[in-house]
């Protein structure tokens, strides 16, 4: 059975962010059109395979490369849950899960 992708609300908060980020500066939501569906689309492979991510020193945790980003998520019995979307360009320090 395919785990279920689960949003915290500080990665949904975060991917709001970021969309609103680049329609405000672009002043054209087409780069965060496709910025969603990259999001959308790496999801999807996760939950085809969830231990593709590259591992952390938190037990269940993986990162995914999103172009710029860093999608953060934990891996249960049945839920893939995002936990936060970083830029990589930002402060590492900075990360809070």
């Amino acid at each position: 059975m395919a785990r279920q992708i689960v949003w915290t609300q500080q990665a949904q908060n975060e991917r709001k962010q970021i969309l609103a980020y680049w329609t405000s500066r672009n002043r054209s939501n087409l780069h965060s059109k496709k910025l969603s569906r990259l999001f959308t689309d790496a999801l999807k492979i996760i939950v085809e395979r969830p231990f593709i991510g590259k591992r952390t020193s938190i037990e269940n945790v993986r990162i995914k490369v999103v172009r710029d980003y860093l999608i953060f998520y934990e891996i249960t019995e049945i839920h893939i849950v995002v936990l936060t979307i970083r830029d990589c360009r930002r402060n590492p320090l900075n990360i809070q899960l």
